[in-house]
């Protein structure tokens, strides 16, 4: 990530790869403007669209995008995982991988359709999912994450700390895949545990991830190479793809070296046609909000790809829907609270409306609970034009979610801002949202370890005494909170501490979205000004709009479950259909979901 974040732009650009992942970040609906890059035309697509009568540089481009947006990319999990994939990239077409393996060029070129992007690396971890090869992952991409930082540095401290705890709780504890595979190591980090050489432990550490790298490589990518090429074999629509791998096969004997490269295309931006008035992301953002809103009217709550399955006995999944309607999971609205910070036990008794109403509040917050990625509905392709307008608070879950994929851009801004209450509130919103998959996720190895790392975080960081006062939520949901969070359990109050942040928050988000717009506009456009309108426009329901709204929701539903915080999808034919449809140079991931939709 250090060596992506102080690379030239320009450089950066010239590996399709890098374009895939970085396309899919740019895309997360958290920011204000959203651009593609199609690197086989050299051509960036801006959204919103600048007014028709400017004509944008490039160059400007490049200079906004790398002082703000590369730097969040940089620490975003999707850089993460393009790291990783650079290095499987780099074993599957060396010498070594194909003495040691015995692949032929035609072996290589197939294993590297299939693994690079965004795309190719969520269907590399579907396919070990549920595996000591899903643990290898989540180790080295935690051990990525936590070598990068300086422990010295205070502001980044606090991280590195989490990070450690992680490590140990899941990776580092007796019995993991990680500490089976590398136990004299491990010996060797139990010891260094009472040594003060910082240098040490990350030593050791990183010797811990060079072996998981190497038994990811040497195992699982062979393992992977055998289940693409029967898929491949299997998939109708992969046919072109399968007789490009046999004219390959059959070519490698007589096989020219490659010629001269063809000239990079010149970068340029498309113009913007017919569009007139001021720049507006809030306003374009609630007009795609409107599509996308419209097209979960008939879709399920957002967690429902998580299947809740008892520790101890097989069952049926669950949805969080019937969680939240089933009184057991639900739970009485506490009238004494357990809760330290409340006065203990017999401490406090809610004001206010009865259980009855509590319950069915909750209840419609997890029917309300937003879906990041939508099929889309009979009623959505027919890009309906609604006649409420869309307001902030509407679609702010939705890019809250995105932001926690993204670098924590809105995060960054609040500090900046000198907003620590509001900074600790958006902490606690992300903290919840990962503790949610975690403990609905019955599939992950470490899934019960987690839950109990994060549900206590969560309790000591914001509900103990000290902290509880200082947050402008109501008691009840942070006494119910506690109280099952403490045990590392599901909570609807979840949804409802959520949607009580939203509110403080969306006045500041509105805030980033036009901070964001200056920036822009003073490197596209300066003397620009930026309006910021108190009521969001309606719905245009065009359909470019409902193609953009698509684009993001796909590139949210990649980011989301390379980050863990959507469920990854068990690999069906349609990752196959994807494969096929996919082409780095033509808006690789992204664009491929698309044609797959529309």
């Amino acid at each position: 990530a250090a060596s992506i974040a102080s690379t030239d732009l320009r450089l950066l650009l010239q590996d399709d790869v890098f374009v895939d992942f970085f396309n899919t970040f740019l895309n997360l609906p958290v920011f204000g403007q959203t651009p593609l890059y199609i690197s086989g035309t050299g051509r960036w697509y801006l959204w919103p669209e600048l007014p028709s009568h400017l004509d944008p540089s490039p160059a400007a481009l490049l200079a906004w995008l790398e002082k703000h947006r590369l730097p969040h990319f940089c620490k975003s999990s999707l850089c993460l995982h393009l790291v990783l994939c650079q290095r499987l990239l780099g074993f599957i077409r060396s010498g070594e991988a194909a003495e040691l393996l015995n692949w032929r060029g035609a072996d290589q070129w197939l294993l590297e359709r299939c693994i690079s992007g965004s795309h190719g690396m969520r269907h590399f971890c579907a396919f070990v999912q549920g595996t000591a090869g899903e643990e290898l992952i989540d180790f080295w991409l935690i051990t990525e994450r936590l070598l990068g930082l300086d422990e010295s540095d205070g502001s980044q401290r606090e991280l590195f700390l989490s990070l450690v705890l992680r490590l140990r709780a899941t990776h580092l504890r007796e019995g993991s895949s990680v500490v089976t595979l590398c136990t004299p190591i491990v010996g060797s980090l139990l010891k260094a545990r009472h040594i003060q050489s910082f240098s040490t432990r990350r030593e050791i550490l990183s010797k811990m991830q060079e072996q998981a790298l190497f038994v990811i490589q040497s195992y699982w990518l062979p393992k992977f190479f055998v289940h693409c090429k029967v898929g491949v074999e299997e998939e109708e629509s992969c046919q072109p793809l399968l007789q490009e791998y046999q004219e390959r096969s059959s070519q490698a004997c007589q096989q020219e070296p490659p010629g001269p490269s063809e000239p990079l295309p010149t970068v340029h931006i498309k113009r913007s046609q017919g569009v007139a008035g001021p720049y507006c992301s809030q306003k374009a953002k609630a007009e795609i909000w409107a599509l996308v809103k419209e097209g979960r009217n008939t879709q399920e709550v957002k967690m429902a790809t998580f299947g809740v399955k008892p520790e101890k006995q097989p069952g049926p999944a669950v949805s969080v829907e019937e969680l939240c309607l089933d009184k057991d999971a639900l739970g009485s609205i506490p009238q004494q609270s357990e809760h330290p910070a409340f006065g203990g036990r017999g401490g406090v008794t809610f004001p206010g409306r009865p259980q009855s109403s509590a319950k069915q509040d909750l209840e419609n917050l997890c029917k309300e609970k937003i879906l990041s990625g939508l099929p889309p509905s009979a009623s959505f392709v027919c890009r309906p034009s609604l006649k409420k307008p869309v307001k902030t608070l509407d679609f702010l879950p939705w890019a809250l979610s995105a932001e926690a994929c993204a670098g924590r851009p809105f995060r960054d801004f609040l500090q900046s801002q000198n907003w620590p209450m509001e900074t600790h509130l958006l902490d606690l919103w992300h903290d919840l949202e990962e503790f949610v998959p975690v403990v609905l996720g019955s599939n992950r190895e470490n899934s019960f370890f987690l839950r109990h790392l994060i549900g206590e975080k969560i309790c000591k960081t914001y509900l103990e005494e000290s902290s509880v006062e200082k947050l402008p939520l109501e008691t009840r949901t942070l006494v119910s909170l506690w109280n099952r969070l403490i045990c590392g359990e599901f909570s609807p109050w979840i949804f409802r501490a959520q949607k009580e942040i939203c509110k403080v928050l969306c006045s500041l988000y509105e805030e980033f979205l036009a901070a964001d717009d200056r920036t822009f506009l003073q490197f596209m456009a300066p003397g620009m000004d930026v309006p910021v309108p108190k009521v969001p426009g309606h719905a245009a329901g065009t359909g470019q709009h409902f193609h953009l709204s698509q684009r993001m929701n796909q590139s949210l539903k990649l980011s989301q479950a390379l980050h863990g915080t959507r469920s990854l999808e068990g690999v069906s034919s349609k990752h196959w259909q994807s494969l096929a449809a996919r082409d780095l140079q033509k808006g690789g991931s992204i664009q491929a979901e698309m044609e797959l939709l529309l």
